[in-house]
């Protein structure tokens, strides 16, 4: 199962409370999937994606990472799996949904409400979650 993660990056926002999501999603996933989960997420080790590998690293689960070349401006998360796709932020967006089996988006702007909607489009289960 691969679990797609978008929701903020550089913007504040309630890490606890995100996390505190991210834990009972995964709790959950961990159970119905037997712990063969992996997750994607937008490499960048921050916010809501730096959480969501953080804990999936925990749980000793394939981490993912899709982005743009402008992703190399950041720091990155050390992912399992590092996929680079175009010069700009949204280049990536159709590889990362061609590679998802669900997507959660915690918070997020517009990037992320895009996808999620694209997502949902494709008819992929969604689950959204604001903060």
């Amino acid at each position: 199962m691969r679990v797609g993660i978008v929701g903020y990056s550089a913007r504040e926002f309630d890490q606890e409370k995100a996390r505190e999501i991210l834990v009972k999603l995964f709790d959950e996933l961990q159970e119905k999937h037997d712990g063969n989960v992996e997750i994607v997420s937008g490499l960048t080790a921050l916010g809501v994606p730096l959480l969501a590998y953080q804990e999936a690293r925990r749980r000793g689960w394939k981490t993912i990472g899709i982005a743009c070349k402008k992703a190399y401006k950041y720091e990155r998360f050390p992912v399992d799996e590092e996929i680079i796709v175009g010069d700009d932020w949204g280049d990536e967006s159709e590889t990362f949904l061609s590679m998802i089996d669900i997507c959660i988006r915690i918070g997020g702007e517009e990037q992320s409400r895009r996808e999620t909607e694209m997502a949902k489009q494709r008819g992929l289960p969604v689950l959204e979650y604001d903060l």
